[in-house]
């Protein structure tokens, strides 16, 4: 089994913000609306990916385990290590020294960490596996 591996990005200890405008209007996914030219105001994305910063880190994802929840190879994960590891949350865990990026599961009274494509298999979670959380996924940043 292919663990993903991850490179670290850590924030700067005196972040610059950069505030660009967010427009009152959305843009239609379906057919197409009418543009609005009003600044609804300024977005810093600080503000709105990083909720607690003293928590926080970045991890650049790869592998295919997690596509089906939107997670591509290259992707930056937004890391919260003071969110709570509840299942159904996507989380960033050691596995035996290895790390790797899962959704947290409980079924039947065992803790699982289930791949969101179906080529990767589930972890099941057991005495022998070593599996320490180090954070919960809150949001993910990939180009087009």
């Amino acid at each position: 089994m292919l663990i993903p591996r991850f490179n670290f990005l850590l924030p700067t200890p005196y972040p610059r913000i950069l505030a660009l405008p967010l427009f009152i209007g959305k843009v239609a996914a379906g057919f197409p609306s009418p543009a609005d030219d009003y600044v609804e105001k300024n977005l810093d994305l600080n503000e709105l990916l990083v909720q607690k910063p003293a928590a926080t880190f970045f991890v650049r994802a790869q592998g295919e385990s997690m596509l089906g929840a939107g997670i591509h190879p290259n992707d930056i994960l937004v890391v919260d290590r003071s969110m709570e590891a509840v299942p159904g949350k996507i989380v960033i865990c050691a596995l035996n020294g290895e790390l790797t990026v899962k959704r947290l599961e409980r079924t039947d009274q065992k803790w699982q960490l289930k791949a969101e494509n179906p080529a990767y298999a589930d972890i099941v979670i057991h005495d022998d596996l070593e599996m320490v959380i180090w954070g919960v996924v809150t949001n993910v940043i990939h180009a087009l």
